[in-house]
């Protein structure tokens, strides 16, 4: 898999870039994965709901083709768009979705966080209140609100066109995090949104990047 670190990129260019080298790839293209941040903007997915977005303000949202609702990227947030090949890698979307996830859930293992999965929520999510434990989900405590305790710190949403990916997975390192409380983060009105500085740890966006791009490059 070819690495390739962008750095701080608008958004619009770089999703038109992942669309033209999916387009123009062929069977033998080799994958690659683009790591990046952009300046602050909105995405909306192709289920997302106008009202999800409560007051952009004078921040850009953008309509796109990858799935889910709106999210915001913005400085010190980590971008990765991986661009695989699905059928020549023999996995299917499923798995695919599971490697992004589990790839995030390896990088804050390395900085000591535990991530966690949520049924039906696409992303990851630390519990608030102690997000180094190691205590497993064992189901929402209260099933109206299933992210009671939780704070989401990395969001998914993914394009396959042609058994090619493309889109990605947004990991917060350390990031201005008010513009979501502007939006209902990926559809879900009140979730909070957390970030690796927001929970004690000091890195870099580097090396947030680094270990990132390892384990999808190990998994993919």
């Amino acid at each position: 898999m070819i690495v390739r670190k962008l750095g701080t990129v608008d958004y619009l260019p770089t999703y038109d870039a992942m669309q033209a080298f999916t387009v123009s790839r062929q069977d033998d293209t080799p994958n690659e994965l683009w790591l990046c941040e952009h300046p602050p903007v909105f995405t909306q997915g192709l289920a997302g709901q106008a009202d999800h977005v409560l007051m952009p303000g004078s921040i850009p949202v953008i309509q796109t083709n990858r799935g889910g609702q709106v999210t915001f990227h913005g400085p010190g947030q980590v971008m990765a768009y991986p661009l695989v090949n699905l059928q020549r890698a023999g996995y299917y979307v499923k798995e695919y979705v599971y490697k992004l996830e589990e790839s995030v859930i390896r990088t804050l293992a390395h900085f000591g966080v535990t991530g966690h999965r949520v049924a039906g929520a696409p992303g990851i999510y630390v519990r608030l209140d102690d997000p180094f434990g190691h205590a497993a989900l064992t189901g929402p405590a209260n099933p109206t609100d299933p992210f009671r305790g939780l704070g989401k710190i990395s969001a998914l949403g993914i394009k396959v066109s042609r058994h090619c990916t493309y889109h990605g997975a947004a990991l917060n390192v350390a990031m201005d995090l008010e513009p979501f409380d502007r939006i209902n983060p990926c559809g879900y009105a009140g979730l909070k949104t957390v970030d690796l500085s927001t929970i004690g740890v000091e890195t870099t966006w580097d090396e947030a990047a680094q270990v990132l791009a390892q384990q999808l490059a190990a998994r993919l």
